[in-house]
């Protein structure tokens, strides 16, 4: 009979959330852009960086407007067929930043709403991937990272959003909803935090 305690532990597997970097919500003067993403591309990159040594599936994560507004949140529908547009299909606003760009072994999942679980297959693919935790950088706190970060726990994955690689439009904003996002038991730690508990 097989002694199950001497068993080694089987490890983890944590999936890398990359939300929204994209150049209509990311670069200075673009349509969409969030005050603090653009700062945050070094630290993005590093986890990436750090993610990909470690041969952890990485998911990028975006968003795309069709140009009549017929997918757009009703919220922002007006304004968006106003115009500038942005992260229209097919163009240069709709990609991911420089040095942010998939891997060919990296996923791309397009969203239809905030969340990155909405209506999208990611769900079943962390779940094929055996993935049980997931770690969340990008932009921005109370939209996109936020609507992710609890639909991830709400599914019952163990959830971590990197601070010093997630951005809001101030940093007002974004200690508000960290302060809201560790009521509800979701991680909110540094990058180097973050290494430390994977040593």
């Amino acid at each position: 009979m097989i002694d199950s305690s001497s068993r080694s532990p089987e490890p983890k597997i944590s999936a890398l959330l990359i939300v929204d970097m994209q150049n209509d919500f990311v670069l200075p003067g673009a349509p969409a852009a969030v005050s603090g993403a653009y700062d945050t591309i070094p630290k993005v990159k590093s986890l990436l960086d750090w993610q990909r040594s470690r041969r952890s599936p990485v998911f990028h994560v975006t968003r795309e407007y069709r140009s009549d507004g017929s997918d757009i949140e009703i919220t922002r529908r007006e304004v968006f067929l106003k115009g500038p547009q942005y992260v229209v299909p097919g163009t240069s606003g709709a990609e991911i930043v420089a040095g942010l760009a998939p891997a060919p072994n990296e996923y791309r999942i397009v969203k239809p709403r905030f969340s990155a679980f909405f209506g999208t297959e990611l769900d079943l693919i962390l779940r094929r991937l055996g993935v049980v935790e997931v770690i969340l950088s990008g932009t921005q706190y109370p939209n996109c990272i936020r609507a992710t970060a609890f639909d991830a726990i709400s599914l019952g994955y163990q959830t971590i959003i990197v601070t010093d690689a997630t951005s809001a439009a101030s940093e007002e904003i974004a200690l508000s909803n960290i302060r809201d996002l560790l009521n509800v038991g979701i991680q909110c730690v540094s990058f180097d935090e973050l290494k430390q508990r994977n040593v």
